[in-house]
């Protein structure tokens, strides 16, 4: 008997769509459905949807080809129409920050309040000091908004907003659990966006978004070998022309952006342990498509000193092999890490 109900994950990506069910029950958590479909470039540019009509149809075909019947879908969105502040307040009851919140808001949001949706989650209380720590979610209304109507046009009921960086460290919850005492890395590395979150004895402690990722793997891929963008995509993921030898030159052009990667990571995390009174990093997990660039994990472990590993969202899932290609599941795994963070929510979440 299920223990409870889920909704689908939807992960809206600039490069691609990924589509996840799962289903809950007293033997665990097991994969339902899963889909991956790639949007054309620019259809999605720094979060904004510049192509609805062929996200909106690629959603439809996706649903239709797997006859879903669920109709509740979970969405994401990330980057800086997002604002996360952890913010420090004088202790009060559950009705008073209610009441209070949307004005305590306005002291750490560059948005008109008005324009925003407002959520937030109380981390801890200190009551020997009289104070509690929350964390502060402001989205605007025009973006969410947006989102939202892509699925419902998709006919879709969109249930849960989601942020991505929240979503992986469901999935990371999920999978692994957090250690006590320990400090640990979720990376987030999508095709335009780099999501950072920093979760310190199982507490958000530190996030940013960052305007890097795969895209410019892509593009230097293409303009120094004189490529087009689909051999490019094939030269970042390992693949090979049509003579099947892949340019020398390739290796070093994904160096040279993973070195360029890894030092905007590096500064993050310098900037989070000279403003944090938490202890050094313990391990850093990336996730996302870009994750899987042969030369990016060993080159962040080499910058910034600290065990890095691909985060496998699955872990914690029961994968049917005779109903889902396992070949399939290895090559989409890092990246589908939202999409199942996404789906491990129920309809009646918060």
């Amino acid at each position: 008997m299920a223990r409870r109900k889920n909704a689908l994950g939807l992960d809206i990506g600039s490069s691609s769509i990924k589509l996840v069910q799962l289903r809950e029950t007293k033997k665990g958590i097991h994969l339902v459905n899963l889909s991956v479909a790639n949007l054309p470039p620019e259809a999605i540019v720094d979060g904004a949807l510049m192509n609805s009509s062929v996200i909106v149809e690629t959603i439809r075909e996706m649903t239709d080809k797997l006859k879903l019947k669920a109709k509740e879908v979970a969405l994401s969105i990330s980057g800086h129409s997002v604002i996360i502040k952890k913010i420090g307040l004088p202790a009060m009851t559950q009705d008073e920050l209610d009441e209070s919140i949307k004005w305590e808001a306005e002291q750490y949001i560059p948005f008109d309040v008005n324009d925003v949706y407002l959520d937030y989650q109380v981390l801890q209380s200190r009551p020997e000091q009289g104070q509690m720590d929350v964390l502060l979610v402001a989205a605007k209304r025009e973006m969410v908004d947006e989102y939202a109507g892509i699925a419902r046009d998709a006919g879709l009921d969109p249930v849960i907003v989601d942020v991505d960086c929240f979503t992986i460290q469901n999935t990371f919850e999920t999978g692994y659990g957090f250690p006590p005492g320990e400090t640990i890395v979720l990376i987030d590395i999508g095709a335009a966006m780099i999501s950072i979150n920093i979760v310190a004895n199982g507490m958000t402690t530190f996030t940013r978004d960052i305007n890097m990722g795969g895209n410019q793997y892509t593009e230097e891929l293409r303009k120094r070998l004189g490529i087009s963008h689909d051999q490019a995509e094939s030269y970042k993921t390992g693949g090979q022309n049509a003579d099947g030898v892949v340019p020398q030159e390739v290796d070093r052009i994904l160096a040279s952006v993973s070195e360029n990667l890894a030092n905007e990571l590096h500064r993050s995390l310098d900037f989070y342990l000279a403003t944090s009174s938490e202890g050094r990093v313990s391990r850093i997990y990336l996730s996302g498509g870009t994750a899987q660039v042969s030369s990016l994990a060993p080159t962040i472990e080499s910058r910034v000193g600290v065990p890095v590993e691909l985060l496998d969202p699955f872990k914690a899932i029961n994968v049917d092999t005779k109903q889902f290609n396992l070949e399939f599941i290895n090559r989409i795994r890092p990246g589908a890490a939202v999409a199942v963070g996404l789906a491990l929510r129920g309809p009646n979440d918060r």
